[in-house]
């Protein structure tokens, strides 16, 4: 593997744990109780597990897409859109689709707001990580 490869993973699971962690657990954390979907003792390392294995996945699959090496900037944010849509479609829509909760519209809009932040950061760091 590749030093741009690790450097995609980190650039990955160090901003998202650095957004997701005060996005759920206290920032939004009492919206989300109100949700009343989550356990009380969320496991972290298996958060960050999950992370761990999405950047390995998206690292690797970003010079795959990106061969031409444009804008850092341009292709990172088109990475994220394209990244951020597949992650919204299996982390947002699905869970809304089959978890109980007090209010999916509620739910969408927490997670579709930490999704879009999420990934506008992380595209464009997953792109200066593969940079030439």
């Amino acid at each position: 593997m590749s030093r741009a490869f690790w450097l995609g993973v980190f650039a990955y699971v160090v901003p998202s744990f650095v957004i997701a962690y005060p996005w759920h657990l206290t920032v939004f954390a009492p919206a989300y109780r109100e949700l009343a979907m989550y356990r009380d003792d969320i496991i972290v390392p298996f958060g960050l597990l999950s992370m761990l294995i999405q950047g390995v996945a998206f690292s690797w699959v970003y010079p795959r897409v990106f061969t031409e090496r444009r804008s850092i900037l341009r292709n990172g944010l088109a990475y994220g859109l394209m990244i951020g849509l597949l992650s919204w479609s299996f982390t947002t829509l699905a869970v809304a689709a089959k978890n109980v909760m007090t209010s999916v519209p509620i739910y969408l809009a927490l997670e579709t707001g930490f999704t879009l932040l999420q990934f506008v950061v992380v595209g464009p760091l997953i792109a200066l990580a593969h940079r030439s």
